[in-house]
């Protein structure tokens, strides 16, 4: 098949997640050969000399440099991931926005509400498509689920238990990176991994409308890592101690609205990062008068489905990922055969580039970044005072919503 266009590709920070960018942008015309799509690696930026050097001799990108400004300004750009640390993002997707390039970032898209709120406007003002690293969500699973509970399938939704536990911080001497610290990653687990947990919530079941949350940090100082000298993994023994200043767990009661499909239910979120045991235990369990499913990122390919209540057979049929559910038919032939993390940021590319060359914008966008970093702060509010908090309806979110 014959393509149709060229994106002009820009990849700001090349570590781990800037390289499964670059993987999914080569993928795309792979698995999606029909979108006449062909990103093109144009130029790559990192403040570190050996990671521009991999971004060109490995990754594929024509050219590299240690200033992000010049991907910006590149006239055969014309879309940037932005992988950088969370205390980066807002300088960097302002400035994207405002050279007019679309741009796929990852989350949290800003240190608070308001940061976030700055990027969102600066995108509105500039036309700009944007994208969130919410990868989870186009998982094919997850996908019908989504499709379940919009078609009724559960009947009315009555309460969610949502909760994000992965223990890569459980270990004391852990080293004290820029995530624990508020100055340059904002809020904790809130904003790391409740945040996707929130997203989620709303992607499947529909806009959170209140919460009154609780969160407590379990280890309140740590070895002290000089920056860019290692990664949050790092373990220090007898290193000299620093202070966490955010939260290792956080857990809500929430209200959702009334413009979704679980208009009226009720939930819990729970997110922890120093957890011993999940490793990236990502689970969802949404609960209706006719009928349930859980999932578990763990287990991403199956999803837990009883549907009715008088049925001969009572529990839960294991239901396995299909070319029938979502984007699954693009990576694999039939059931059983699992797809992984790194498809889900293909199927995450693809949406980008399809809205970004005028196709239906499937993807999600910095309004839902603004409405998960709204949740975060109203937790943190409530957490500090004891008490429910409201939400403002965010427009232009891609939260599922009754017709």
């Amino acid at each position: 098949m014959n393509t149709t266009r060229t994106v002009g590709v820009g990849l700001i920070s090349v570590g781990w997640m800037g390289q499964l960018h670059a993987r999914a942008y080569r993928d795309v015309p792979i698995v999606y050969p029909e979108l006449g799509v062909t990103p093109k690696l144009v130029i790559a930026a990192d403040t570190a000399d050996s990671r521009v050097e991999f971004a060109k001799n490995v990754l594929g990108f024509a050219e590299g440099t240690t200033d992000y400004r010049e991907v910006l300004a590149h006239p055969d750009v014309d879309v940037v991931s932005i992988c950088a640390p969370n205390f980066l993002h807002a300088e960097i997707g302002i400035a994207a926005a405002k050279a007019g390039k679309h741009f796929w970032i990852e989350k949290p898209v800003g240190r608070s509400y308001t940061e976030t709120a700055a990027i969102e406007a600066a995108a509105t003002d500039a036309g700009v498509i944007t994208s969130i690293g919410y990868n989870y969500r186009h998982a094919p699973a997850v996908e019908h689920a989504r499709k379940l509970i919009a078609e009724g399938s559960l009947g009315r939704i009555t309460n969610v238990r949502a909760s994000f536990f992965s223990g890569y911080a459980n270990e004391p001497n852990g080293a004290l990176s820029w995530r624990f610290d508020r100055e340059l990653a904002g809020s904790g687990v809130l904003a790391d991994l409740f945040s996707h947990a929130s997203d989620l919530c709303q992607y499947v079941v529909g806009p959170i409308a209140e919460i009154n949350a609780l969160t407590s940090t379990v280890y309140t100082e740590r070895p002290k890592l000089a920056m860019g000298s290692g990664t949050h993994f790092a373990v220090i023994e007898n290193g000299e101690m620093g202070p966490v200043e955010n939260e290792d767990y956080a857990a809500a009661l929430v209200r959702f609205g009334s413009e979704g499909p679980g208009s009226g239910a009720v939930g819990t979120i729970e997110a922890s990062r120093v957890i011993v045991g999940p490793e990236c235990g990502y689970q969802i369990e949404i609960y209706g008068t006719e009928g349930s499913l859980k999932w578990d990122f763990e287990r991403m390919n199956e999803l837990k489905v009883c549907l009715g209540r008088t049925n001969a057979e009572q529990g839960y049929t294991t239901v396995n990922a299909s070319p029938k559910h979502g984007d699954y038919s693009r990576f694999q032939p039939g059931p059983g055969n699992a797809l992984g993390f790194d498809d889900l940021k293909t199927i995450e590319a693809k949406k980008f580039l399809l809205a970004v060359t005028g196709g239906p914008q499937e993807n999600s966008n910095v309004h839902d970044a603004a409405s998960a970093a709204a949740i975060v702060t109203a937790a943190e509010t409530s957490a500090a005072t004891g008490q429910w908090q409201k939400l403002d309806d965010i427009a232009g979110t891609t939260a599922s919503r009754t017709a």
